[in-house]
């Protein structure tokens, strides 16, 4: 995956918030491994991937639906990036 950005934490975020709480952890993960999955076609084939993007959290975010952005007031918003922030770092812990 390439390196993180403040736009790749808000896109994530903004997906994470239009779904149900049960399923934003699944979606998280879907979206790392996504990302991944692009970072290395677009190091392989020298493109981006046709449906997970270059290789960025954002590209591979753009897929999904997701609310515009919310202020931080909105505590599930906040929530949301906290989740994205907490897989960030298990991810880093994890290499």
């Amino acid at each position: 995956m390439r390196p993180v950005m403040h736009g790749d934490v808000v896109a994530a975020a903004r997906v994470l918030r239009a779904l149900p709480e049960a399923g934003r952890d699944g979606a998280m993960a879907r979206m790392l491994a996504e990302a991944g999955a692009g970072d290395r076609y677009r190091k392989r084939f020298g493109r981006a991937h046709p449906c997970f993007g270059n290789g960025s959290l954002m590209s591979a975010a753009a897929r999904f639906a997701k609310v515009a952005e919310p202020g931080l007031r909105d505590a599930e918003y906040l929530d949301c990036l906290a989740r994205v922030i907490h897989a960030l770092l298990e991810r880093r812990a994890g290499k």
